[in-house]
This record gives C-alpha cells, structure tokens and sequence, in this order.
C-alpha cells in the first residue's frame, strides 16, 4: 500500500480535480489515519474505527472522482453503489449485504492482478514454451474421450523414438529463434481454451449456478485457431491462472477489503425521508434502507463465498445532493455514522475554464487526442475556453445544473460538425483554430434560446 501524507494525497488529488479543496483535505486526512492506525499496538488497534464522510454538494461537482481518484493513489479495493438500487428486506431489490459481496470481488481482482505481476517472467516464460511445441508439431490434438472431459483427465500422448526426438529438438530451436524475432507473429495455430458460457443470475441473488456448480463440474474447453499474437495473450492467462495460488489471494484479498476498503454511497440523499412526511407510502422504504444500511456501516459480519468479511474498518464515504431532503432526514444513527461533513461548492466560471485545460485528463485534450487520429489538429483560443466556460456556467444556472457534465455536452455541439467531417484514407491534415467567433456559431442557436414553459399556463 502506498504511504502518502496528507498533503501528498491531495498533491495528486489536484492533477484531475480542480476545486473542492476542504472534500480533498478530509478524504487526504481519512486515507493518512489507516496507516497511522496500522502502527498503533494492536490492543488498541481494534478500537480505532474510520470516520465516515458525507460529502454534500451539487451533481458534477467532483464527489465521485475524488472518491475514485482516492483508491486508485493506494491501489485500495473500491466499490461505487447508488443507495437507491437498494430496498429493505421483503421488498423486490437487491440486498444491502451484497456492497461488501462487490467489494470482496473487487478485492479479488486487485490481488490476484498484482499476484498475476509477480509471475508474469515465468508465465511468459511457459508460453513460449507451448507455442514452440504448437509450432513444431510437438502437440497433436486428439479427439477426447467424454469420460476423461467428466473426470478432468487430459488425453496421454503417444511415445516417439529417439531419431524423431532429435529432429523435433532441432525443428524447434529454430522455432524458438523466429519466434523471439517476432517473424512468426501471423501464423495460425491451434489453442486449446475454456469455453466461455452466459451465466444466468437469479432475480434477488448475488450468486449463480454456475459458481455453485464450477467446483463440481470440469470446466468445457473449445480449440480455437488465432494467430501466435492472440495465441499469446490467451496462454498467458492461462498460464498465470495456474501459477497463482488462489486460497492466498483470497485471504489476502478478504484482508485487504477489510483493512483498506473503500466503499462510496451514492445518491445517499434518495433514500432520506423527507420532512414532516406522514408515515406510510414510500418513506418507510426509504428509511428501511437505512436501517438496513446501518449494520454494514457501524460494523458487522458479512458471509460472502470466500468466508466472512467484517465491515469494522471499510472507510464509507456517502454522498448526496440534498436539494429535496436534508442531512437532518436520515434517521439519527445513520448521521451518527458519518461524523466528517463535506460541503461541496458549485463550480464557477473560472472553475469550467480550469477544467477544460488543466487536469491530466482535461477535456481539451481528450479531444485533440481523439480527432488528431484522422489527422486534426485543435487549437482553442484563450477566448474561446472562456466564452465555453461562460456557456456552460450560464446553461447550469438557467437550468438543471449537472455541474462539470455541462462540458461535455457544449464541447459536442461545438466540434460536432468537425468531428463528423473528419475522417477517410483520401482526407488531408488540417488545423483547425478554435476561437470565440467559431463558438459563437457553432452555439447561437442555444445561447438565444429561452425556456418559456415556465410563462405557459
């Protein structure tokens, strides 16, 4: 796990979130109190529960990433979740035990791909191997025999004699010398592979037939002919499946969720009652849910398929707009459980602007990127970003404000016509400059465009 500090966290935060300074500094403050935690005695290790965050503030504003962008820095297991898939026992919905069941799981693939890191020389290793006995002619595939597929057995190879071993010895140390060259990358060969089937999930179940029965039964293969490339990369899983060993990645991974897991709640606000509503209807949901979600975040025993997880030390991060109901709605013990409060400002103007051109992944990049494939090249001028930030600042306020989503939908009217026009193995560069003027036109048509049906009657 990575150790940063505080100020480090939000060093990083800063590279793809503009803004929210205060909702960096309380998730930077949470991440840095689990390694502190990690190096108290364990007496009282135990006692040190995570402080829980409510982040409060306007759709588009950033709640998400950071939430994201925070377990990506510590390569911790995440799970996003919106409180509103849930209901509360007896009603037709998933059930809230199944966050922790996601988060095992994503536990699981963390783990087992850094594991897969840890045995990548001697997997790739194997594989070449394997295409060098494919290549030679070593491998002849035979029909198998359906009892051997029931009882898992593969087939036995027929014995070759001394002459043909040395001639096969030969044929591939030339096989293994093109093949490092990479002169044999477009040869066709003949794999054998899992057969892949849908699996079919139950309505209220968080666990299919097929992951009941894969112990019992054998797992089907299929041969398949792909080229040594593809070939590659399919005996390379393979190979890296069988080097892993699964019970440790599986303990290591319940740990991992359990120490270091980062669960956020979206749309928390959804399943608040709202003010002064009478009992009855839809708000005894709502507050079912949250009796239901309580247990998971004070800390609790869950039973997943890879055995218990205990729920004392996963860092709940919820977050709501709160524009219809308040904090003060949800019910009493929930509050209790999420003791640091966030509150996220509304973007301003100069916010978009930053947005557009500033964090690693800016908007105005992603885009030269995209159309320089078909040989565009964008140049945006200072005021054109300034009058899109303008644009985008105005459409949230005289309307839904979907905060940083507002972007995306200004950039593609924008560059709409370019990107439609660009393209084709006969189309020449070009560069096209980007300026107040161009946007104008491209959004004339919106900036004079008024909402009137508050006016209808």
């Amino acid at each position: 796990m990575n150790q940063l500090t505080p100020r480090e966290i939000v060093r990083e935060l800063d590279r793809y979130i503009i803004g929210q300074d205060d909702a960096k500094r309380a998730v930077a403050v949470a991440l840095r109190n689990r390694y502190r935690r990690a190096q108290l005695p364990e007496d009282i290790r135990e006692e040190v529960t995570p402080k829980n965050i409510l982040m409060i503030g306007p759709t588009g504003v950033g709640k998400t990433e950071i939430a994201r962008r925070l377990a990506k820095l510590v390569d911790a297991p995440f799970v996003k979740v919106e409180a509103t898939k849930f209901t509360e026992v007896g009603y037709v919905g998933r059930d809230v035990e199944s966050i922790i069941r996601d988060l095992v799981e994503a536990s699981i693939r963390l783990v087992k791909a850094q594991h897969g890191e840890r045995v990548r020389i001697r997997a790739e290793a194997n594989v070449e191997d394997r295409l060098v006995e494919l290549l030679s002619g070593a491998v002849k595939h035979k029909p198998a025999n359906p009892i051997d597929i029931l009882l898992g057995n593969k087939p036995r190879q027929p014995e070759i004699s001394p002459e043909d071993r040395d001639k096969l010895v030969l044929r591939q140390d030339d096989v293994r010398t093109r093949l490092r060259r990479g002169e044999l990358e477009h040869e066709i060969v003949e794999v054998e592979v899992a057969e892949v089937t849908p699996q079919p999930e139950i309505p209220g179940m968080d666990m299919n037939m097929n992951d009941v029965l894969g112990s019992i039964l054998p797992k089907k293969t299929k041969l398949r002919k792909v080229e040594v490339r593809e070939a590659r990369k399919l005996l390379l899983q393979e190979e890296e499946q069988n080097l892993i060993d699964m019970d440790r990645v599986y303990t290591e991974a319940i740990d991992r969720a359990e120490q270091h897991g980062i669960v956020f709640l979206d749309e928390i606000d959804k399943v608040a009652g709202r003010g002064g509503a009478r009992a009855g209807g839809p708000d005894v949901s709502r507050e079912g849910v949250q009796r239901d979600i309580l247990p998971i975040v004070e800390g609790s025993t869950v039973n997943t398929k890879y055995g218990p997880v205990k729920t004392d030390h996963v860092l709940f991060i919820a977050a709501g707009a709160f524009h219809v109901s308040k904090v003060t709605d949800l019910i009493p013990e929930l509050q209790g459980r999420f003791p640091v409060r966030v509150d996220l400002k509304p973007l301003t103007v100069e916010d978009y602007k930053r947005i557009l051109t500033q964090p690693e992944n800016a908007l105005i990049r992603q885009y030269q990127l995209l159309l320089g494939v078909d040989g565009v090249t964008l140049d945006f001028q200072e005021d054109a970003l300034a009058l899109i930030a303008e644009y985008a600042w105005q459409a949230n306020e005289s309307s839904e404000n979907i905060g940083a989503r507002r972007l995306h939908t200004v950039m593609e009217k924008i560059l709409n016509d370019i990107a439609f026009n660009a393209g084709g193995g006969d189309a020449p560069e070009i560069k096209v400059t980007v300026n107040a003027e161009y946007v104008k036109n491209q959004l004339s048509a919106d900036i004079h465009q008024k909402d009137v049906r508050k006016y209808i009657l």
